[in-house]
C-alpha cells in the first residue's frame, strides 16, 4: 500500500502535466498522484486520463466544473485523500517550480524525524529562488516577514506551496472554515497547524519560476494575503 500522494492543481497545465507526472512516478520512493483540474480549457485533463492508462491504480483525477482558486482546488483534494486514507498528503505545483527530487526528503522528515508538517522552504537557508525578478523576490521575502510579525509563527517561509502532511493534521482542521482561496490559502493552513501546536519544520529548497505556462499570480491575490492575514489573527485572538 503506498502511504503518500501528491496533490497538483492544474489549470492550464498542458505544457507541464505529463512531465511532472512522470518525474514523481520515477522517484526511489513511490507516490500516488491526485491532478485537481479546473476545467482548464487547453485540455490539461485529458492529457491527465489518457496517463491513467499507463499509470492505473497510481494516478488519479478530480475534474471540477469552474476555476475557483487554488484553495478550495487543495479542500477538495485534501478531502479525497483523507477519505482514501493516505498517511502523508503533498501539495506541489505543475510546473516544476518545486522539484519532484525533493519530495522524499519532505517525506522523510514526516515519516522518520516526527514533523507534523514539512514545509520546502525558499527562505530557511538565505533566498532560494531562480528566475524571479528582484520585485517579485522581495515581495514573497518580505510577505513572509509580514506574516511572521502578526501570527508570531517562527515559519521562514510562510507562503510556501511545497508542502506534506500528515493525516492527522488536516483530519484535525476543520476544511470547510477555510477562508482563503489565492496564496493566502498557504498561510492560514500553516496557521491552523500552528494554533493547534503540531510540530511544522521546514526543508531548505532551491525554487526555480515556472519555464512554460503562465503564473496564475494577481493584484487580488496579493490583497488578499495582506488584509486577509490581520483579519484571520484578530479571530484567533477573540476565539473565531
Amino acid at each position: 500500500m503506498v502511504d503518500a500522494i501528491v496533490i497538483i492543481p492544474t489549470y492550464n497545465e498542458i505544457e507541464n502535466i505529463e512531465a511532472i507526472i512522470r518525474a514523481v512516478m520515477t522517484q526511489k520512493k513511490a507516490f500516488h498522484i491526485l491532478v485537481v483540474d479546473d476545467n482548464s480549457p487547453d485540455l490539461t485533463a485529458l492529457k491527465v486520463k489518457e496517463l491513467q492508462k499507463e499509470f492505473e491504480g497510481q494516478l488519479f483525477l478530480l475534474k471540477r466544473e469552474g476555476k475557483t482558486g487554488l484553495g478550495t482546488a487543495y479542500i477538495d483534494g485534501f478531502k479525497w485523500c483523507i477519505e482514501k486514507r493516505y498517511d502523508y498528503i503533498f501539495e506541489m505545483d505543475a510546473d516544476f517550480s518545486h522539484n519532484p527530487n525533493d519530495l522524499e526528503r519532505l517525506y522523510n522528515a514526516c515519516h522518520l524525524n516526527g514533523a507534523d508538517l514539512s514545509i520546502g522552504s525558499r527562505y530557511i537557508g538565505g533566498v532560494n529562488v531562480v528566475n524571479w525578478p528582484l520585485g517579485r523576490i522581495l515581495l514573497s521575502y518580505g510577505a513572509s516577514i509580514y506574516v511572521r510579525l502578526i501570527t508570531g509563527m517562527k515559519i521562514k517561509d510562510t507562503t510556501a506551496g511545497f508542502v506534506c502532511y500528515k493525516r492527522r493534521v488536516l483530519e484535525s482542521i476543520d476544511l470547510d472554515t477555510i477562508k482563503f482561496v489565492g496564496y493566502a490559502f498557504q498561510i492560514e493552513m500553516k496557521f491552523k497547524a500552528f494554533l493547534k501546536k503540531f510540530k511544522i519544520v521546514e526543508i531548505p529548497i532551491i525554487f526555480t519560476d515556472r519555464i512554460k505556462g503562465k503564473s496564475k499570480m494577481s493584484g487580488h491575490i496579493i490583497s488578499e494575503a495582506i488584509f486577509g492575514v490581520l483579519n484571520m489573527k484578530f479571530k484567533s485572538l477573540v476565539g473565531k
